[in-house]
């Protein structure tokens, strides 16, 4: 082989080591992305939401932080951002089980950000005080009671998209948004539920907490930016919102 051809074939060799470099590096990353948002869902779960704000959100003070729970509005204070996860209790009784599916992660070919969609199920249940129920309206709850207060206990079906930063070489949640699709008590379709006028209490509601007392989300700080879709009998299901595709730098994409 001529010095020449050893050139080009080494060159050739490098490049290729270069691409499985970083396509081993983008491997990584995607992983480590889905473990982060896995690891939301256990500590959503468990009630243990601070973890949630000291492990997995980005710091205070990143720039574009933003984070939208319905279509009544957008948080990009990372202080009001944070309230959500703050002071909640484990109540008694109480039974969160949200699981993840069929995700779609992009990490951006620099490396510095990425995007994920996926697909939540899950069910809520507990118990409120009689007391409590009287400023809840009464489709929430079950017929029965139980230990003489009302159960709440609902199927929900929703839709997460959430962009990543990388920051301390660390993989963090930078934009959070909640999708709810649909949702149904245990003893209710989701077609007759969607009839109900929830909108308007649901569009303040953050959580039921002590003694199923409503805690309810803080003012927001801007209008909506990226409309959800929640099953109406009177609306056709669209493509929304679209899942990530492969992009190079943040700019290129979607929020």
């Amino acid at each position: 082989m001529t010095p020449e051809g050893l050139e080009e074939r080494l060159a050739a060799l490098e490049a290729r080591l270069t691409a499985a470099e970083r396509a081993a590096i983008r491997a990584q990353d995607r992983g480590d992305v889905e473990n982060v948002f896995s690891r939301y869902m256990y500590y959503h779960n468990a009630f243990e939401d601070e973890r949630i704000v000291d492990e997995l959100w980005v710091r205070r003070g990143t720039e574009g932080v933003r984070s939208q729970y319905n279509d009544d509005g957008v948080y990009t204070d990372w202080d009001t951002i944070m309230a959500y996860h703050k002071g909640r209790p484990h109540p008694v009784g109480k039974l969160i089980l949200h699981y993840t599916t069929t995700p779609v992660i992009e990490v951006a070919a620099d490396g510095t950000t990425a995007k994920g969609l996926w697909v939540m199920m899950g069910l809520e249940a507990g118990l409120t005080e009689p007391a409590e129920a009287d400023h809840i309206p009464p489709f929430f709850f079950a017929k029965e009671d139980v230990d003489g207060r009302k159960v709440w206990a609902h199927w929900v079906w929703c839709k997460y998209g959430v962009d990543f930063l990388k920051q301390d070489g660390q993989w963090r949640i930078w934009k959070f948004r909640c999708f709810e699709v649909a949702r149904a008590p245990y003893d209710e379709n989701w077609i007759s539920f969607a009839a109900h006028e929830r909108a308007e209490y649901e569009a303040k509601l953050a959580y039921f907490g002590e003694d199923g007392k409503p805690v309810f989300l803080p003012p927001v700080d801007g209008p909506t930016v990226t409309p959800s879709q929640p099953y109406r009998i009177d609306t056709a299901q669209h493509l929304l919102p679209e899942p990530p595709q492969p992009y190079a730098e943040f700019e290129d994409t979607f929020r």
